[in-house]
């Protein structure tokens, strides 16, 4: 779970760094920073149209509605609406979606983000994601093993053990190779 301050943090930040079509969606986020109780209960979620009960915010290069509140497969964008709905049932689960650029390269917004109850982050990954993914793998497994030998190398020469020496350095280079033609296929 994540803490009421770092959410808290998070949303101060949205409000200084990202700029909304309608002024309501900072009025709903103030009001979500000034009540920790229904703080609480806010998740910052991707997809939170799918969701029970979600609120998905969307910055100003977005031509959509600025501000959907979904509420089992209905929406509503009356922004009065929307904050009654979440003042009068302040208990339950608020899902929170914020859709701005480079969101997933800011770090606060990254640390207060929840995996959706209702479709996992990784049920929607792309086969070209979990191909970057393997290939960084294994880049970073040949760049350990590649340490790994340097140091038995060094290990090997400092013990003048010429057989060990030999038998690392023809595995050393074997690796290189496999490194270079790895680049070579990108």
């Amino acid at each position: 779970m994540i803490d009421v301050a770092e959410k808290r943090s998070f949303l101060v930040w949205l409000i200084n760094h990202v700029s909304f079509r309608r002024r309501e969606v900072i009025w709903i986020l103030n009001y979500l920073i000034n009540h920790e109780t229904i703080l609480n209960n806010v998740h910052i979620v991707e997809n939170a149209d799918l969701t029970k009960r979600g609120l998905v915010i969307h910055d100003i290069t977005h031509e959509t509605e600025p501000m959907v509140l979904h509420i089992q497969n209905q929406a509503f964008t009356n922004s009065d609406q929307i904050f009654h709905e979440i003042r009068l049932h302040w208990q339950q689960p608020l899902y929170l979606e914020c859709i701005f650029p480079n969101s997933w390269h800011n770090e606060q917004y990254l640390s207060v983000l929840e995996d959706n109850p209702e479709i996992s982050w990784n049920d929607s990954v792309s086969e070209e994601i979990i191909q970057e993914v393997e290939n960084y793998m294994e880049r970073e497994e040949k760049e350990a093993k590649m340490r790994l030998l340097n140091h038995q190398i060094d290990r090997a020469l400092e013990e003048g053990d010429r057989e060990a020496f030999l038998q690392l350095s023809d595995e050393i280079n074997r690796l290189k190779m496999s490194i270079c033609e790895d680049e070579l296929m990108k």
